[in-house]
């Protein structure tokens, strides 16, 4: 019977998964906890750990590894963020380990990088970025521009292995509150729906989209034919083609650089969409499978010895 090595956790702002990996990377046995670091008392984290998430993985005598919010000021501990240029040796000798622990309990720092007019910083993403390097060997040469979307899309530029700068792009948090807040509210209806394309060809180049997300609202009470249940996927087409058409060229990437989309799969998906529509090649890849390897690669690396 294959050994577990490790306890490995992605613990979010909302929610907590857990898995069992065995010493080559593969997952054990896996759990999903509705216990992200925001839904938290203070103090309560090293509990929860302790009495719900070691026990249901019975993983009480395995070290474990943490990535994702459980590392910021609102989560477990608060760990400093490591400066890019990165790779998986300079985040695996920076892990810090909680004190009184035993076996070891170490949580994953996040980056920290020169953004647009100032430091931009990232948790948990870039444990994915990590395992997305350590799947192939391939994407560990030459330069590669990965997206994860989300509520804050990270944008990052990868170069023989090494996490060099990233930017992150709030889109999934406009959406958000233009949806829920603001005039542009619609009847409730589907983000991925044929307005979406409609969207992507209202982003154009990104610029001035204060006066492009307006067009949501025209289009509906001025005659312009979109439904008011179509304004989620009209919006979700406009910010995200926007983001599309603007971030990248804030890396200064060449037009030619591969681009790689890892994370949700419904979000990649919506990304792809707009990539194609301006006629940009991307692949997608599972962010799950990727936080995997990337906490399996710092483990190996000796993140908790």
């Amino acid at each position: 019977m294959t050994q577990a090595a490790f306890l490995a956790l992605d613990w979010g702002t909302t929610n907590l998964r857990a898995w069992t990996v065995d010493a080559d990377g593969a997952p054990l046995a896996h759990r999903e906890f509705p216990l992200g670091v925001s839904r938290l008392k203070p103090g309560e984290a090293a509990a929860i750990f302790r009495d719900t998430v070691r026990p249901a993985l019975e993983a009480q005598r395995l070290p474990a590894l943490i990535t994702g919010m459980a590392g910021s000021n609102i989560g477990w501990k608060e760990v400093a963020y490591v400066d890019c240029p990165a790779d998986a040796k300079a985040l695996a000798a920076r892990i810090s380990l909680i004190d009184g622990e035993d076996p070891r309990v170490g949580i994953v720092p996040g980056l920290r990088g020169q953004g647009i007019g100032g430091p931009d910083v990232m948790r948990g993403e870039e444990t994915q970025l990590i395992g997305w390097l350590a799947q192939d060997a391939a994407r560990r040469q030459g330069t590669h521009l990965v997206c994860h979307p989300g509520t804050h899309a990270k944008w990052a530029v990868v170069t023989d292995g090494r996490i060099e700068r990233f930017v992150t792009a709030m889109t999934g948090e406009l959406f958000a509150v233009l949806t829920q807040h603001s005039v542009l509210k619609g009847a409730e209806g589907d983000a991925d729906g044929p307005a979406f394309e409609q969207g992507l060809e209202a982003a154009g180049d990104g610029g001035a989209l204060a006066a492009r997300l307006f067009t949501a609202r025209a289009r509906v009470v001025g005659g312009g034919g979109l439904k008011p249940e179509e304004v989620r996927a009209y919006l979700s087409g406009l910010l995200i083609g926007a983001d599309v058409a603007t971030t990248p060229g804030l890396l200064g990437v060449k037009s030619d650089t591969p681009i790689a989309l890892v994370g949700d799969g419904r979000l990649c998906a919506q990304y792809k969409r707009a990539l194609d529509h301006a006629g940009v090649a991307a692949e997608v890849y599972d962010g799950e499978a990727a936080v995997l390897a990337g906490l399996h690669a710092l483990f190996k690396e000796g993140a908790l010895q």
